[in-house]
């Protein structure tokens, strides 16, 4: 599979049921629907015998693991899977077909409700709810565990649900087992790679080659142009991190870019194209620790908190570097602002056929400026990043931007939590929304996605534990004075 099989070279392992075939649609008659048939009843036979059975409870500890042959099968028939639909197929069929049985969870919880009914010695009732959780597991989860045995095989799970989450984006799997299995696989990647298992390591120009271009290739939120560009962000006045796993060592999992700074950064130009002061660091000039790019490099570990163990170890390796160190904070890019701005003018425009986010006074500069009704002209302009060349439009569109931005991060919800990933990831760490920044990347990406807005995510280090108790528990938004007044802003002058 992509890379992996190189590993496994050394392994015995069984030979592909079916071989590959080419990439290219499917059909739904002739020979390619008699070849998918056969791919289907090869994946069910399969999975009957890599998948182990589940052992009675009196003699989970007794019975022997399965043959390593049975999970390399499985391992060497998936990565033979040439198309993404395939993939999906085959677990979609593990997920619902080999997960929990539900008459013994049936059985089970009877039994526990019975007995809870009924005084009975403690010992009795624990062993009944331990049969429960016994039957709460799924039979997959055995295959997962045993996969994680093999050599790279915990690299081989973390691919597989990388293909499991493409596939539900794609629409190939959906339902409540899949999900299930998902979650499944998410926790015991959890386990395997929390932060007892995690080592921190520093970049530097003098690192291996292989782990510059790693890093360099891995940088989702600010491209990296050049091995220059790559240079400074990992010279002077800058910090790169990464963690890795005791199974990979040297494969970045998570990096965090540090630019060392005398003041909190207000735009992002500044740290990723200008050089820095000198080639040699000066104790004095760096008062400000600014957290400007974090970037997961594997997609199958989504979910698993690498990113927040990170940026909590990286703070302690920053304060024992530089003891006299005291403003820490991010500066972070408005994924979805944009988009969610387009949505807003869109359905203002059908619903009222004007804008009601933007004061009278706005709306008539804005058509002025714009030569047409605001809402069609603005979702053009703030659909491309032609705008930020106007000095007229950009002197305009800063106040109701600004409020519409504030919004955005503070007042948007999903289930009670920011609606932004990225305010909720600093937000669970405890930092406090700080300072909202105007034309803070005037980047093409920076522009279209976030109107070139950027924000400054506080960490306030005596405070971060109770602002996360507080935004985990209470759904409280620790913002500063800044931001809630564009917030009032936002309710006097924009209606939703």
């Amino acid at each position: 599979m992509r890379g992996f099989w190189t590993a496994l070279t050394a392994r015995r392992l069984f030979p592909l049921l079916l071989p590959p075939r080419p990439p290219g649609p499917r059909l739904s008659s002739g020979p390619a629907a008699a070849e998918a048939g056969a791919l289907e009843r090869a994946m069910d036979e399969l999975l009957r015998r890599a998948v182990p059975a589940t052992p009675a409870y009196e003699l989970r500890e007794k019975t022997p693991a399965p043959a390593e042959g049975q999970c390399a099968d499985f391992v060497s028939f998936y990565g033979g899977l040439a198309e993404a639909a395939e993939r999906a197929e085959l677990l979609s069929r593990l997920a619902r077909g080999f997960g929990v049985d539900h008459g013994q969870v049936a059985e089970q919880s009877a039994g526990v409700l019975q007995l809870r009914q009924q005084p009975r010695e403690a010992a009795v009732l624990l062993q009944a709810e331990d049969r429960l959780r016994y039957a709460l597991v799924p039979r997959y989860r055995g295959l997962f565990h045993h996969i994680s045995k093999l050599d790279g095989g915990v690299r081989f799970l973390v691919r597989l649900r990388a293909d499991l989450l493409e596939a539900q984006a794609l629409k190939l799997v959906e339902g409540p087992h899949v999900r299930e299995m998902n979650g499944v696989l998410k926790g015991m990647l959890s386990e395997w790679f929390s932060s007892g298992f995690l080592s921190l390591e520093r970049v530097t120009w003098h690192s291996p080659c292989e782990v510059l271009q790693k890093i360099s290739e891995s940088e989702a939120v600010h491209p990296v142009k050049n091995w220059m560009d790559m240079k400074r962000r990992v010279g002077p006045y800058r910090r790169c991190y990464f963690f890795s796993h005791c199974a990979s060592p040297e494969e970045p999992l998570v990096v965090l870019h540090v630019a060392l700074t005398n003041e909190i950064s207000s735009n992002i130009q500044a740290i990723v194209k200008e050089c820095p002061p000198s080639e040699t660091e000066e104790g004095s000039q760096i008062s400000a620790a600014i957290f400007y790019s974090i970037s997961l490099t594997q997609p199958g570990l989504q979910g698993v908190e690498l990113g927040t163990f990170l940026v909590k170890r990286v703070l302690k390796e920053l304060q024992r570097e530089f003891p006299h160190l005291g403003t820490f904070s991010s500066l972070s890019p408005i994924p979805g602002f944009t988009k969610w701005l387009l949505g807003l003018l869109n359905s203002q425009a059908k619903e009222h056929g004007r804008s009601e986010l933007l004061t009278d006074s706005e709306c008539k500069e804005i058509s002025e400026i714009l030569g047409g009704p605001v809402n069609e002209t603005l979702k053009v302009s703030l659909s491309s990043s032609e705008w930020v060349k106007s000095e007229k439009l950009v002197r305009v569109l800063q106040a109701p931007l600004m409020r519409l931005c504030a919004w955005y991060l503070y007042g948007e919800k999903h289930r009670g939590y920011a609606l932004n990933p990225v305010a909720n990831f600093h937000l669970q760490n405890g930092a406090v929304l700080w300072r909202l920044n105007w034309l803070a990347d005037t980047s093409l990406k920076g522009v279209t996605s976030s109107c070139g807005l950027m924000v400054n995510y506080r960490y306030y280090l005596e405070e971060t534990a109770a602002n996360s108790t507080s935004y985990l528990c209470a759904k409280n938004i620790k913002a500063s004075e800044q931001v809630l007044s564009l917030v009032a802003q936002f309710h006097k002058n924009s209606k939703l």
